[in-house]
């Protein structure tokens, strides 16, 4: 029998009476990383052996502060950084009491007592109030405007202040500093950062990479002031600036302190536990009090306090492994640092201050950005920093860690793990499976290879299924490729793929990529290429065009449509044939024509002597052999008769294919003519994510052969069948039955809403029928058909969009527009002087 809200739980032994046992009642005060991670280790070894409530001051779930800056950068939204949502708490039977942290501990009594009066008994204490930011004693530090940097609450302050616009200064120079700097830049403030120190980030970084990460950071738009101290901060009823102690006065409307942090012991004080620098602990996490366990940023540990994570899930697992009798004990952490800072990689470990004895083993690579500084002391590694390339941290610290002799890898040991131990560039498989199973893979989390392997072993066959049982690579996602290799040599051709990426240049995939343009508000493609860590400098073939896309689709009205990213037929408006010349193709609506268009397209066939002229599927007239440098004049002469482009040669609406219908046909049920002339007129000069076709049949024979069309309509007595998901060639597949109408204005409104659904989810190059296979019908019927708000506003930003489409390329480039792309090739004659 379980009766959990009393705290009993378990059943009697064989032969015994059933009587209920009582399970003790574990309080836990902060509902942070530290103590719900607590928690999760004391459920992973007794699930039943107490009963948790928790306390938070805050009104969320756990969530991953680590991945604060991400959100404030627009990276991530909140819901993406939830450790722990209101289902886990549930389905383990867990309290939570949020918004109402505990004010009072009653030692004696065994109580606690919350800021809304709640007091509440306990058998074991747990306290987890982790650290508060240190705000530097000035002038002014009260003023409205100046904040921290240490919760979500901060960071809801931060975009109120940068949706305002205006200056910002950071004080602090440190990593939670230069990242609020990052994401209040990227939000459109002018930021300045302040730092004390002479290098930023000095307990993590020395004076080389600091200088370089300073420098990196300049480029991107931020000032940074080292050696700056801070006198006071300006303003009367709100911030206005800072002025430094040399005189200097920086504006500002908002003012964000990041000089450090302090573990948060005031409580554990009241209640008269034992206090140092932090809550003072045993190796078994407890408190002077034998009721009462402390653990993550508020503990001091041996003398020693901690503000990084690894140690934090240490620490955990030691305080779990004593509440159900265990003991194993913790014996502090030798630490390393692994961090991407504004999007630039650094790692640190150990003791790199130098010194007698110790000796400095640098590499630099200024063409790539990297500095590598690895510090030896009697053949040991000590320390190490390192700059643009962190891959074989983790190797380097599992070498300080085991302090093994490094003698015979000296002249090799600056190059990395593959070289060293490979003698070249060696399989970085083999790299990680000579790591040790302790060796750290997810700083984030605190997860070691041996975890990850179990975790594999267990049944996690993809990277999400390690990420979900394990939480490596959950957070920044800097270990991925470290996971990546374990997936791969656990268990070799049964690892699930993940979503493939968009190219060779970036380790995002195109769903990734469109999310991130709309959620960051990217505006071009350098923004995006930098935003999101392009590997290479200007891209591909295979990513510029579907990032040119992306921010069209994105943006309408406001994107400049780069014309360099587009492929040679879109770039030219005509399609290249094998011999160089170009076949052009004028739109005739709905398949239909007249006598002035029919001799407009025979006089250019002899003006320009086109060899072919051919009848399209499509029920156009495609005119073969012109030269690239006629297309031009070709297209004035097109138009002038009235004719636009057909759109042939693009990722764009191609045809509306029709048959006669009811104005000439005896078993037409509809004017299907008419409304395929409807179609074209409103939706050519759309760009999509692949070509895409239309067609009307004008009754259920199908003339048009609508059920083989991106969207076909089918005519029918009572109304109009409108189909999706068609295409011929090589993979012939029929539509799929999206929804039957009645009137030609609900098939107008249903294929906009539909249209504009595949312009926003499909991928670039993805034709709507491995996009509707993809999603499933069913997803889009949802979104289509049963809702139909969202089918209005799809619509709505279908036709909004179109305002900006159509406008005729052909004339564009008729009227002289970008004449140098229809140009001869240069040509490179001797001078006669030259032949003399």
């Amino acid at each position: 029998m379980e009766l959990i809200g009393e705290g009993w739980t378990g059943e009697a032994a064989e032969g015994a009476p059933d009587v209920p046992v009582r399970r003790e009642h574990l309080v836990v005060v902060g509902n942070g990383m530290a103590g719900c991670r607590a928690v999760e280790e004391l459920l992973a070894r007794d699930p039943n052996r107490y009963r948790v409530t928790i306390f938070g001051a805050e009104p969320h779930v756990n969530y991953n502060r680590i991945m604060l800056s991400p959100v404030l950068a627009g990276e991530k939204t909140f819901d993406e950084i939830v450790i722990n949502g209101h289902d886990w708490y549930r389905d383990n039977g867990i309290e939570l009491i949020s918004s109402d942290p505990v004010t009072a501990i009653d030692r004696m009594g065994r109580t606690v007592t919350s800021r809304s009066g709640r007091t509440l008994g306990y058998d074991k204490l747990l306290i987890a109030t982790g650290s508060d930011p240190f705000i530097i004693p000035v002038p002014g530090k009260d003023l409205p405007g100046v904040i921290s940097f240490r919760d979500m609450s901060d960071v809801d302050a931060m975009l109120a202040a940068a949706d305002k616009g205006g200056d910002a200064v950071v004080i602090g120079g440190g990593l939670l500093g230069l990242e609020a700097a990052h994401g209040l830049s990227l939000r459109g403030m002018k930021v300045t950062v302040l730092h004390l120190m002479p290098t930023l980030m000095e307990r993590q970084l020395d004076e080389a990479a600091g200088w370089l990460l300073k420098s990196a950071l300049e480029a991107r738009g931020q000032t940074i002031l080292t050696g700056a101290d801070t006198a006071e901060i300006l303003g009367t009823d709100a911030v206005e600036g800072v002025k430094l102690k040399d005189g200097r006065v920086i504006p500002a409307s908002l003012v964000v302190m990041a000089v450090g942090i302090r573990p948060n012991t005031a409580l554990a004080r009241d209640a008269g536990l034992a206090v140092g620098r932090g809550i003072q602990v045993d190796d078994h996490m407890v408190t002077s009090d034998a009721n009462v366990l402390a653990v993550g940023e508020c503990v001091e540990h041996a003398g020693q306090v901690y503000g990084l994570v690894a140690p934090l899930w240490e620490m955990c697992r030691a305080l779990a492994d004593g509440l159900v009798e265990k003991h194993s004990g913790y014996k502090g952490s030798v630490t390393s640092t692994k961090l991407k800072v504004s999007g630039i990689d650094v790692f640190s470990a150990g003791d790199f201050s130098g010194g007698d004895g110790a000796e400095d083993i640098v590499l630099r690579d200024a063409s790539r950005g990297v500095y590598k500084r690895v510090v030896v002391k009697d053949d040991r590694i000590v320390g190490a920093v390192l700059y643009g390339d962190t891959g074989d941290g983790s190797w380097y610290f599992d070498l300080l860690k085991k302090q093994e002799d490094v003698s015979q890898l000296r002249d090799v040991l600056i190059f990395g793990q593959a070289f060293a131990q490979g003698g070249g560039a060696a399989d970085p498989k083999a790299a990680v499976a000579a790591l040790s199973d302790d060796a750290e893979i997810c700083g984030c989390n605190g997860v070691s290879k041996g975890q990850v392997v179990a975790c594999i072993e267990k049944g996690a066959c993809s990277l999400d299924a390690v990420r979900t049982g394990c939480k490596a690579s959950a957070s920044c996602g800097s270990c991925t490729g470290l996971v990546e290799n374990l997936l791969a040599l656990t268990l070799g051709d049964e690892v699930q793929a993940g979503p493939k990426t968009m190219c060779k240049c970036t380790s995002f995939g195109h769903d990734d990529v469109r999310r991130e343009i709309v959620a960051q508000g990217m505006r071009s493609i350098p923004e995006v290429m930098q935003m999101l860590h392009w590997s290479t400098p200007d891209g591909c073939s295979s990513c510029r065009p579907a990032l040119n896309y992306y921010l069209l689709c994105a943006l309408p009205g406001e994107y400049v449509d780069d014309q360099q990213s587009r492929f040679v037929n879109e770039r030219m408006h005509a399609n290249i044939q094998k011999d160089g010349t170009y076949s052009v193709v004028p739109r005739m609506w709905g398949g239909l024509t007249n006598p002035t268009e029919l001799r407009a397209i025979a006089d250019v066939v002899e003006k320009y002597n086109a060899p072919m002229v051919k009848v399209t599927g499509g029920q156009r007239l495609d005119i073969f052999g012109i030269k690239k440098e006629d297309l031009p004049a070709v297209w004035a002469d097109l138009n002038a008769a009235g004719m636009v482009s057909g759109h042939a040669y693009g990722k764009a609406l191609r045809t509306v294919k029709t048959c006669v219908g009811s104005e000439w046909c005896r078993f037409g049920t509809q004017d299907s003519t008419g409304l395929g002339v409807k179609l074209e007129r409103g939706f050519w000069g759309s760009w999509m994510p692949h070509k895409f076709k239309m067609a009307v049949s004008g009754c259920p024979r199908n003339c048009a052969e609508a059920t083989i069309k991106d969207f076909g309509v089918v005519c029918v007595d009572s109304g109009y069948e409108l189909h999706v998901g068609g295409n011929g060639g090589i993979h012939v597949r029929a539509t799929d039955l999206l929804v039957k109408v009645a009137t030609e204005e609900e098939a107008m409104h249903y294929a906009a809403a539909f249209v504009q659904l595949y312009r926003e989810e499909a991928r670039y190059l993805e034709r709507t029928a491995p996009w509707i296979e993809r999603v499933g019908l069913q997803y889009v019927k949802d979104r289509i058909v049963e809702d139909a708000e969202l089918r209005d506003a799809l619509a709505a930003r279908f036709w909004y969009s179109q305002t900006f489409s159509q406008d005729d390329p052909w004339a564009e480039r008729a009227s002289g527009e970008a004449r140098e792309q229809h140009a001869h090739m240069a040509a490179f004659k001797p001078r006669l002087e030259e032949i003399a």
